[in-house]
């Protein structure tokens, strides 16, 4: 719990104030140190989340079957990266260089999300990414453009039109797949089939078993339960697999017309956990992967600092355009 010092209460009054009044807490505001680290750890998550999340689809970049597939991947992959820099921005408002976070990263002290740890074994999988991983994430992220935090706010604004670019992606993939050959249509039901589940994951743990969730919420961090997403991202999907062809894998999916939403089977929380762990499918090679890039690519890191230590910036003077259009 944090320690309010007796000169800190009113900052504290303020800060609960601004929360209850539904406006932004900014860097340079007052804030608890429990809500300050359940920042970090949230937007450093996500941050992580997006740059091991490059590689998966990556992975089909030099494979995809025709240029305009190519060119569409690669724009999405270099989005990516993009998310994962404003988030690691936002992350350093809070105090937190990105140095650290990074070595969290590598050293496993933090988490990305587990469905970055399962392999693209087809194409179909970058559809099936597209449309699910994107579309949860989606579910997940858009609330956030409300969260407490300014930085965090802003950054989510971006983030989730580009979100929804890689979603609508991801559908057009699949419904070309699905309306094609025999062998196609099994390849997208196939991807589906394996990305389903770990999907659903995504939301984290139910209410029940959520550390971190009521606490956000009543910080307005968070604007629903992983739950309540879950439940949301349930109803989007089901109708859109219909018009898709394909199936989803779920055998308890029914209609409730009692609870206006539908009904689904049981996650299977072990995996999740296991994934967690560093026991899925690709874990290893995902971190090794990422811890390699890294080291490979100090050098330029040490280049930029070096040229930015010898050429300090500075404000060129008023006339410099109008000096330049002159000669």
């Amino acid at each position: 719990m944090t320690t309010i010092a007796p000169e800190d209460t009113g900052q504290e009054a303020l800060f609960d104030a601004t929360i209850a009044a539904d406006e932004r807490i900014e860097p340079r505001d007052w804030m608890p140190d429990d809500y300050r680290a359940s920042l970090v750890r949230q937007i450093a998550q996500h941050a992580h989340s997006e740059i091991i999340g490059m590689q998966p689809e990556a992975n089909w970049i030099t494979r995809a079957p025709s240029l305009r597939r190519k060119a569409i991947l690669m724009a999405k992959v270099q989005d990516e990266a993009g998310h994962g820099l404003y988030l690691y921005s936002a992350a350093e408002t809070l105090g937190t260089g990105r140095d650290e976070l990074l070595d969290k990263l590598h050293t496993g002290r933090q988490k990305y999300s587990s469905i970055f740890n399962y392999p693209t074994l087809t194409w179909a999988d970058v559809g099936a990414i597209g449309w699910l991983v994107d579309g949860a994430a989606i579910t997940n992220q858009v609330p956030l453009c409300r969260c407490s935090y300014g930085p965090y706010a802003r950054a989510m604004v971006r983030i989730c039109k580009e979100e929804s670019f890689h979603q609508r992606q991801g559908y057009e993939l699949l419904l070309t797949l699905s309306r094609g050959t025999e062998a196609q249509h099994a390849m997208a039901q196939d991807a589906i089939d394996r990305w389903w589940w770990p999907s659903l994951m995504m939301f984290g743990p139910p209410d029940d078993e959520s550390a971190h969730s009521a606490q956000s919420m009543a910080w307005k961090i968070k604007r629903h339960s992983n739950d309540e997403l879950r439940q949301r991202f349930v109803d989007i999907c089901v109708p859109q697999a219909e018009t898709l062809g394909l199936t989803l894998p779920d055998p308890d999916l029914r209609w409730n017309e009692e609870r206006g939403h539908w009904d689904f089977g049981p996650i299977d929380w072990t995996e999740f956990r296991e994934v967690l762990k560093g026991n899925g499918p690709c874990n290893d090679e995902r971190i090794g992967r990422r811890r390699r890039a890294h080291q490979e690519g100090a050098w330029v890191r040490e280049a930029a600092a070096a040229h930015a230590a010898k050429h300090p910036a500075h404000t060129p003077h008023a006339g410099t355009d109008q000096e330049e259009a002159a000669r």
